[in-house]
């Protein structure tokens, strides 16, 4: 076993620290999310798994709990209300008939987009308390930290997943006017593998 190379001050002032700012953090997170999503009927569980659908194309139930950092229940109850809205479609594959799939529908694809056209940085709390480091040192503040105390938690498959949507929206959506708007001349994105 490796010899302890920390005391249990410096881990404890370390955790709380990380609960403290993230709790703050979240408070700010969600609502702000909630004020974004609210004027098209949807909770946030709802919201980030339509975002899930979108990206990983064709995703299970499993894949939208873990990506979605959510039970399984919460995941399939939440995709069945957007089913039974019309923005999802479920399904089973030939080769596996234990999972059940979720893919976003012509409707469910348009509310996402619409919503992302709809963002707005300047209702944003989190957004604008980042902008004065923006300023300051020309760049948004660096997450690799972040990303990396998630990546050992979660694993490489969730930050996979995390990275690749975000290189989906780099590479399918364009500024126009100040607003995102899905590029016409993207390619395909793949459909998500399934759950092992």
């Amino acid at each position: 076993m490796d010899e302890q190379t920390y005391s249990m001050k410096e881990a404890m002032l370390f955790s709380q620290r990380m609960a403290q700012l993230s709790k703050a953090l979240w408070k700010a997170i969600e609502k702000d999310w909630q004020t974004w999503i609210k004027p098209y009927d949807l909770n946030i569980n709802e919201h980030h798994i339509l975002w899930i659908a979108y990206h990983l194309k064709g995703a299970s139930i499993s894949d939208v709990a873990k990506f979605g950092v959510m039970h399984v229940s919460t995941a399939f109850n939440f995709s069945k209300k957007l089913e039974e809205r019309g923005y999802l479609q479920f399904s089973k594959r030939e080769n596996d008939k234990r999972n059940t799939y979720i893919k976003l529908t012509e409707k469910g694809d348009n509310l996402l987009l619409e919503l992302m056209e709809n963002y707005s940085p300047e209702t944003n709390a989190v957004f604008q308390g980042a902008s004065p480091l923006r300023e300051i040192y020309g760049k948004f503040p660096e997450m690799m930290e972040m990303m990396s105390i998630v990546k050992n938690i979660y694993g490489d498959d969730f930050m996979k997943i995390f990275e690749k949507s975000f290189h989906n929206i780099e590479n399918e959506f364009t500024e126009t006017d100040g607003k995102l708007q899905k590029s016409s001349t993207h390619p395909p994105i793949e459909e998500a593998a399934p759950s092992s």
